[in-house]
């Protein structure tokens, strides 16, 4: 496959690694990991100005109207950046669900506000009990008076603690493990009954656990048809798991570069130790590991692009590249710690912060060992 990318894309690309050169080192990382609301609205605005939140969304919804490639040449380069901002929960998981499953009056009223940067939003789809599973929910929403009234709880909510609205995943109808059943609600995160935990993770971002007692729902905050909201909800991970995968390909560039410049400098016996051949064929190895990642996450999206694509064979293109990007990125994020020695585990080197993002998102919306799984059931169904 010839693969390569247009000049639009080369200009957002450009356009994202400047911002990271000339206003994102890692000492500024740090102080925007560590503020009260996790992430920059300076940054968030600028982004928003720069154009980059529309990229995902359609033209008639005021978006860029953005192809797969489009938010991959993005995400690589955030990666290599190590960004916070929720780019990928407000613009990606957020909008993504909106633009599956909204109304147009619901679409309107939202996905303008979150181009322009004024709306955060995140996605609370997962629970305790659920590890992985998209169908395993137990959080409820009973019909009351013409509305519904939904109580449960949810855990490790992307951006759930800066949230202005919250899309909820709930149980109408069927048994805890059924995907037909399942409705989403568009609620405002602040309303009553809600009451957030905020966690801060290995890597920096923040999430919330959040209970719902006996909020009140309008039918006008249900987004779709009722117990139809798996499928939306599923088809919009998907994306986001191809979206993850391109920024681990950018954290993994980025580690092994910062590798390869630290063993030209770090001397042993009088000489660097890039030098020594057993240390050459790990570095070998982290590089074949990033290019192969690479590799099926141009497979992948180009598969998503496509409209004739088998939509098993795209499923397939998927797992497979979340099950090499947790591979490759804890080959590689420990063989850079390995090198740096015991500098490459501080939190004064950039290293060790790539390597924990790394893990996170190994861990995110399902690992490796996970998705390895989900495709032997789906190459055996065939």
């Amino acid at each position: 496959m010839n693969f390569s990318f247009s000049e639009e894309q080369n200009m957002l690309k450009d356009s994202v690694a400047r911002f990271v050169q000339e206003q994102y080192d890692i000492d500024t990382r740090h102080a925007i990991a560590n503020s009260e609301q996790g992430f920059s609205t300076e940054n968030w605005a600028l982004f928003a100005e720069l154009g980059w939140l529309s990229i995902p969304f359609p033209e008639a919804l005021g978006g860029f109207g953005g192809s797969a490639v489009d938010t991959m040449a993005v995400m690589e380069e955030m990666g290599k950046g190590l960004i916070i901002e929720p780019f990928i929960a407000t613009v990606l998981l957020f909008g993504g669900v909106l633009e599956q499953a909204g109304s147009a009056e619901q679409q309107n009223s939202t996905i303008g506000d979150i181009i322009e940067g004024k709306l955060q939003g995140a996605v609370a789809f997962s629970e305790r009990q659920s590890r992985y599973e998209l169908a395993d929910v137990k959080t409820t929403a009973q019909a009351r008076q013409g509305g519904f009234v939904l109580n449960g709880e949810k855990t490790l909510v992307l951006n759930g603690v800066a949230a202005d609205k919250l899309i909820v995943s709930a149980r109408t109808s069927g048994e805890q493990f059924d995907q037909q059943g399942i409705s989403l609600f568009l609620i405002d995160a602040n309303a009553d009954g809600i009451e957030k935990t905020t966690i801060q993770l290995m890597d920096g971002q923040r999430v919330a656990n959040i209970c719902f007692k006996n909020v009140s729902l309008s039918q006008d905050q249900l987004l779709g048809s009722l117990g139809d909201g798996y499928q939306a909800l599923q088809t919009t991970i998907d994306k986001v798991m191809v979206a993850v995968s391109a920024e681990a390909v950018g954290l993994m560039q980025t580690l092994n570069t910062t590798t390869i410049e630290y063993t030209k400098t770090r001397e042993q016996f009088g000489v660097a130790i890039g030098s020594f051949q057993a240390l050459q064929h790990r570095m070998v190895d982290m590089f074949m590991a990033c290019e192969q990642s690479k590799s099926l996450l141009y497979r992948a999206v180009c598969s998503m692009d496509d409209d004739n694509a088998d939509p098993i064979e795209v499923q397939k293109n998927i797992l497979a590249l979340k099950v090499m990007v947790g591979r490759a990125g804890q080959l590689i994020g420990a063989e850079a710690i390995q090198l740096h020695g015991g500098m490459g585990i501080t939190d004064e080197l950039a290293v060790g912060h790539y390597v924990k993002r790394l893990m996170m998102i190994n861990a995110s919306f399902g690992d490796a060992d996970y998705q390895q799984n989900k495709f032997s059931m789906l190459a055996n169904a065939e």
